[in-house]
């Protein structure tokens, strides 16, 4: 097998991008690391890949992605009176963008 064709660039249906991506997390470490090093983060869909996720950034913000980081983000447990719950699992998605490319979520339509 040729690595040229074991690296070839996957398409995807665009209507699964357009599910990929659920929200982006505002927090102070995710400004931190837009701010610092071009990095925004992501809530995904729980069965969501790095190629699929790289995929729908790319479609939907028109940038370009240098690299994805994945997370499993555990659900904490809750509890409501005497019965205790269990919050629902996420997975959350660290895009790197290529220097200089900017996803601002605040711009004007």
């Amino acid at each position: 097998m040729n690595i040229r064709d074991h690296h070839s660039p996957t398409k995807f249906a665009a209507d699964r991008l357009a599910l990929v991506l659920l929200a982006p997390v505002v927090s102070e470490k995710g400004t931190y690391l837009a701010d610092k090093h071009e990095q925004v983060i992501f809530k995904v869909l729980q069965d969501a890949t790095k190629p699929e996720i790289k995929a729908a950034v790319e479609a939907m913000f028109k940038v370009e992605v240098e690299s994805v980081q994945i997370t499993n983000v555990g659900g904490k447990v809750k509890r409501f009176g005497r019965f205790t719950g269990r919050r629902r699992s996420w997975k959350k998605a660290y895009v790197c963008l290529k220097a200089g490319q900017e996803i601002n979520f605040a711009a004007e339509r």
